[in-house]
């Protein structure tokens, strides 16, 4: 799908928040990563007109349509990026892997299981065909979380006992207007889909483990009216403001998950933490240059957390492609991160870390799943049941 093995023509579809950072990556990468495959901006779908033309030329997207099928078998498009609200994932992701397209995609992979079943299913059939799929777990690629992977692959953790995570935000509060975040037949489930997604593809990348049963699971929806955006009235919520379960993974470790988008004053605080028998780990995003490591070998007499700065090159992934030691990373970097992993990889080269491929991503949907049912069944539920 490359110009003379040198560009790589994009497609983006949404033009908002997500659309924005994607479009910023794919800007930023060639002058900071130099990779051998070169991301050209070639057209952006969107909904709203006038907004989408501004949008374009803001960004540098060469044209702009609002038809997304229109970036469905366009010879100058290499790879679809979808970057539009959950029930609208899968049907443009499908269509583009099958004209033989890459495919980049937010989380989750659909507001149902059922349609994340048949992306996978697709990208599975284009697989064989050479055409590669992701998904944007960006958070796997702040430099503290790939330093975190290497660490547990190296055994510095030993046997792991506990994973415990949560994702805290706080804007979810009563006076914030309806959207379709808040309606389940668009968003599939609220904070839990939105913010334990990323938690649970955390913690399975970080264990290289899967998770077997959720134990139970407790959702809330606190505000099951908002303000209708016209200010006329009020439309009913039936998502999730918060939800937390327990989990075990394979190995015998026990997992704890907590989303929520009305736990103030958290403005987006994802953690999570990992001990084992020989070492801990910890991360939070909202300071997200760090990585607390502890190192059972240290002894009582000066063992504790160690607050590592990952902005080392050389020692920390990604860190080379951008500032001296200490000059930290933003929220922005995760994406470009993964663009220049995400390139590579379909050139042929294995990215710095493991990405998120469509087959991955499905499995985390199905943890996504067994927790809606705890909470809805008051059950615990194997994931063997959920398929």
């Amino acid at each position: 799908m490359a110009d003379a093995a040198q560009f790589l023509g994009i497609g983006l579809i949404g033009q908002k928040f997500m659309g924005r950072a994607h479009s910023n990556a794919f800007r930023q990468v060639g002058p900071f990563f130099g990779p051998a495959l070169v991301p050209r901006l070639e057209c952006v779908a969107g909904r709203d007109g006038p907004e989408l033309a501004a949008f374009a030329a803001r960004f540098g997207w060469r044209r702009s349509t609002t038809r997304w099928q229109d970036l469905i078998g366009d010879p100058s498009v290499g790879l679809v990026d979808v970057a539009t609200p959950n029930h609208l994932h899968a049907e443009p992701a499908i269509a583009a892997l099958g004209a033989g397209q890459h495919v980049l995609v937010e989380k989750p992979l659909a507001n149902t299981l059922a349609g994340a079943r048949a992306l996978r299913d697709a990208a599975r059939a284009a697989a064989a065909r050479g055409v590669h799929a992701y998904v944007w777990f960006n958070y796997r690629r702040c430099p503290a979380i790939g330093l975190a992977w290497n660490l547990v692959r190296e055994g510095r953790l030993g046997a792991i006992r506990h994973v415990r995570c949560h994702y805290l935000q706080s804007w979810g509060g009563p006076q914030t207007p309806a959207s379709w975040r808040f309606r389940r037949d668009l968003a599939g489930s609220g904070a839990h889909g939105d913010l334990n997604a990323h938690s649970i593809d955390l913690a399975r990348f970080l264990l290289g483990e899967e998770i077997d049963v959720v134990h139970g699971a407790v959702a809330r929806t606190f505000h099951p009216l908002r303000p209708d955006p016209s200010g006329a009235a009020h439309l009913p919520s039936d998502v999730d403001d918060a939800l937390a379960f327990t989990a075990t993974f394979r190995n015998g470790a026990i997992g704890t998950f907590e989303a929520s988008r009305v736990a103030g004053p958290h403005l987006n605080r994802n953690t999570i933490e990992i001990n084992g028998e020989r070492g801990s780990l910890r991360f939070d995003f909202e300071e997200m240059n760090v990585l607390h490591v502890w190192d059972a070998e240290d002894g009582a007499r000066e063992g504790g957390w160690r607050r590592v700065v990952a902005t080392e090159a050389g020692a920390h992934p990604w860190v080379e492609h951008w500032w001296p030691p200490a000059h930290p990373l933003g929220y922005e970097h995760t994406f470009t991160n993964m663009v220049a992993d995400v390139l590579g990889a379909v050139g042929g080269h294995a990215p710095t870390v493991p990405l998120a491929d469509v087959a991955d991503a499905y499995e985390t949907q199905r943890v996504l799943e067994a927790a809606l049912v705890a909470a809805r069944e008051g059950r615990a539920v194997p994931l063997a049941d959920v398929l």
